[in-house]
């Protein structure tokens, strides 16, 4: 038996004694109307369906409850559909009488069981889906971090003609990265204005200001500082500094996937070493503003960029699969590698 427990919820493994509660959400038109397949018209058809789920050995039958007054308010099956030598593959599917939509108590959920899946049961990747026309059940799929792998066209029966469907999965590398999003957040940050930059040499390069940019949430920019780096009066590269752990609106989580630093050395003078003493100059603006931890990404087919965050001693947190929405993705880019260089 496994039970759950979130700020409002209460999940655990379904009991012969939910059967008039389960009945009640299986037979309600209005939450079945996706699944009319499935619909219990009858008590005996719930009977069936819960002796089903209970006896399910690969997998979990799970209720949904308020934690407050105990009241069955939906279920959600969670069923494994491989296992492999790495861990679980698992498939979820959830329903919840109408009274309870649009209070965010799915999504509460399903993160918890998604949790529970990369946490507690050895699975390394969940899939689900819905009706391509189900926003509601969509919305909890994206809010709680699926990410949209496809469309299958006329793929269901429903109303009577065929209608499309939408695959949604998360991987526990996925996950992983949205925790490690959420802890970036965490860390501190002094932003009352731009610094006076102070010179930036070591005897070999220096780098020289010749930007400092606002914030611009519109087009979702943060305070960034740009230099060039120049040998003599030689100009080699650039080089920027983008303060803060955050973005804007629905890119809000941009820093993760681009870093705060970034560099560009010209081709004619690869080779040495420029970008590492340029990353080692900025420290001073860097500590600044309070940072504590640098994230540097870099495409995984650029070797030389992950060189540089080598020599820097900079850690390998993972390799990412890039959101949609990142213009990384859509310059084509599909992973990145993510780097973090402690510098205090």
């Amino acid at each position: 038996m496994v039970t759950m427990e979130t700020d409002r919820l209460i999940l655990r493994d379904q009991l012969e004694t939910d059967l008039n509660d389960m009945h009640r959400l299986w037979s309600d038109k209005k939450t079945m109307y996706y699944l009319d397949d499935i619909i219990s018209n009858t008590i005996e058809d719930t009977v069936e369906n819960l002796k089903i789920g209970i006896a399910n050995s690969d997998g979990h039958y799970f209720c949904i409850c308020d934690k407050n007054t105990g009241n069955y308010m939906g279920n959600m099956g969670y069923s494994i559909t491989h296992i492999t030598p790495f861990g679980k593959i698992v498939h979820l599917g959830y329903m919840l009488l109408p009274k309870f939509h649009g209070q965010g108590y799915m999504t509460e959920a399903v993160k918890k069981v998604i949790e529970f899946a990369f946490t507690k049961d050895d699975c390394i990747r969940i899939t689900t889906g819905c009706h391509k026309e189900n926003d509601a059940s969509r919305k909890v799929m994206e809010k709680t971090g699926f990410r949209r792998e496809g469309e299958k066209l006329k793929a269901v029966y429903h109303d009577g003609i065929m209608k499309d469907r939408l695959e949604y999965a998360i991987s526990k590398n996925e996950w992983d990265a949205q925790k490690e999003i959420a802890y970036y957040k965490t860390l501190p940050i002094v932003f009352n204005g731009f610094i006076d930059v102070p010179e930036l040499s070591d005897g070999v390069i220096h780098l020289v200001c010749t930007a400092k940019g606002l914030a611009i949430p519109e087009k979702n920019h943060v305070p960034t500082y740009d230099f060039s780096i120049c040998k003599g009066s030689e100009k080699v590269g650039d080089i920027n500094l983008r303060i803060g752990y955050g973005g804007f609106g629905p890119y809000e989580n941009i820093f993760y996937y681009r870093g705060q630093i970034g560099y560009g050395v010209d081709e004619q003078c690869r080779g040495n070493g420029y970008a590492v003493r340029a990353c080692r100059l900025l420290l001073p603006v860097a500590k600044a503003h309070g940072m504590t931890k640098l994230l540097i990404t870099n495409n995984i087919t650029n070797t030389a960029s992950r060189r540089v965050c080598e020599k820097l001693g900079a850690r390998l947190v993972r390799t990412v699969r890039l959101p949609e929405w990142t213009y990384l993705y859509k310059n084509g880019q599909r992973f990145s590698n993510i780097f973090e260089w402690s510098v205090m």
